[in-house]
């Protein structure tokens, strides 16, 4: 199954930044094996997201093995695959591309990513009701760990009304009646947690993604960018005595699944989490996940 050498990337907009290509090469190079990994950068290349089909067809020409798909192609990518895993058909949505015999297969490991995150790093945390800003590709994926971990009702807010009805539709079909319903920031005053899985807060779309004054001590927050670290929103709710979750974990735990996709290698997760937490200190200069 294990070529002599591995091609991969990532593929999405203001990626400069990534992390990735570092923890994936490290990792490869812990196992003894040859991996490169490349950001193809959409603004860098002047491409528009809706050509990820050209992107993608070129990576399965110049013989990549595996793909990343970060925003804003994560829904955009899915018309150009052969083939679903069913955690990313049940999303909708696809943050991996694995190419190997001739087939593009999508898959999701920010489901795992995030819930791996979650399960180490706010352990013991209320899950009764849980408020989570965005509802894009990323949004899926946190919506259907947060489910699976036990939330009893989630509150889908984002910028596009409808786009918070559908994903909370789709979520009561899969999960059950009440599970999951749209709402607004404002619901964060009733709500155990608040999970943010919007671009704001990134060094290129830096704010808060709601007013502070919803924020109170009771409540945890957790972040699903990771560059920068520490967001202007976990800044505030760390003031205010929150607890809070970086993004660094959901990173971290993405990559290793991912890495576990494209080469058939059992990662090193705890040397990954120490390679980020080393990598993490470089300033970022803007970019989104990945």
């Amino acid at each position: 199954m294990s070529p002599s050498s591995y091609l991969t990337g990532l593929i999405g907009a203001g990626i400069g930044p990534s992390l990735s290509p570092a923890l994936h090469e490290r990792e490869a190079v812990r196992h003894g094996v040859p991996l490169l990994y490349r950001t193809l950068d959409l603004d860098l290349l002047g491409t528009p997201p809706e050509q990820v089909g050209e992107l993608l067809r070129a990576a399965r020409q110049l013989g990549f093995d595996g793909l990343n798909i970060t925003h804003p192609c994560k829904q955009l990518v899915l018309e150009h695959l052969d083939e679903l895993a069913p955690e990313a058909a049940e999303l909708g949505a696809v943050n991996t591309v694995v190419l190997r015999d001739g087939r593009a297969v999508g898959h999701n490991t920010d489901v795992t990513g995030f819930a791996k995150a979650f399960a180490r790093g706010l352990p013991d945390a209320p899950t009764g009701h849980v408020v989570q800003l965005g509802a894009g590709g990323a949004g899926a994926a946190v919506a259907h760990a947060l489910l699976n971990l036990g939330v009893d009702r989630l509150t889908l807010c984002d910028t596009d009304p409808a786009r918070a009805a559908a994903l909370a539709d789709a979520l009561t079909a899969r999960f059950g009646a009440g599970r999951a319903a749209p709402g607004t920031p404002a619901d964060v005053t009733t709500a155990d947690g608040l999970v943010h899985a919007t671009p704001t807060g990134m060094a290129a779309h830096p704010g808060l993604p709601l007013p502070a004054e919803l924020l109170r001590p009771a409540l945890w927050v957790a972040e699903v960018v990771y560059r920068p670290l520490r967001t202007q929103l976990l800044d505030t709710a760390d003031r205010l005595g929150c607890r809070t979750l970086d993004g660094g974990g959901m990173a971290v735990f993405q990559a290793a699944d991912a890495f576990r996709l494209f080469t058939g290698l059992e990662p090193h997760t705890d040397a990954m989490l120490a390679d980020f937490a080393e990598l993490a200190e470089t300033p970022a200069l803007g970019g989104r996940r990945g």
